[in-house]
C-alpha cells in the first residue's frame, strides 16, 4: 500500500495509520484539570474525538486524490471512507448514552 500524494501543498498522508498531533486539538487552558481529577475521561474523550476527525480528513484526502488521478486503487479509498463512517457512528452512539445517563442523573430526586 502506497502513501497519498496530497492534492496542492499539503504532505503525503499515509491512510493506514491516523494523522494526529499531540496536543493539536483540545480545551482551552482554563478548562483544563488538575491531575487526578477526573481529566483521565475527559482526555480519552478528546483524544477519541480527535481520532474520528483525523479519520474523516484521510478519508476526505483520499477522495480528492482518487478523483484527481493518483495513483491509488478505489479499495484503498474505500477502506479509508468505511473505517471513517464506522468509527463517526460509534462516536456518535457513545454520545448518545452519555446524554442518556447525563438526563437520567438528573432526574434523580434527592
Amino acid at each position: 500500500m502506497e502513501a497519498i500524494g496530497a492534492v496542492g501543498s499539503r504532505q503525503v498522508v499515509d491512510i493506514r495509520s491516523p494523522a494526529i498531533l499531540p496536543g493539536q486539538y483540545g480545551p482551552p487552558p482554563s478548562l483544563q484539570a488538575a491531575p487526578g481529577q477526573g481529566s483521565e475521561f475527559r482526555d480519552l474523550l478528546l483524544r477519541s474525538i480527535e481520532q474520528v476527525n483525523a479519520m474523516q480528513h484521510e478519508a476526505n484526502r483520499a477522495v480528492e486524490a482518487l478523483v484527481a488521478g493518483e495513483e491509488l486503487s478505489p479499495a484503498e479509498v474505500l477502506i479509508a471512507v468505511q473505517k471513517a463512517d464506522l468509527a463517526f457512528r460509534l462516536m456518535m452512539q457513545i454520545r448518545n448514552k452519555v446524554v442518556q445517563v447525563y438526563q437520567e442523573l438528573q432526574n434523580i430526586r434527592v
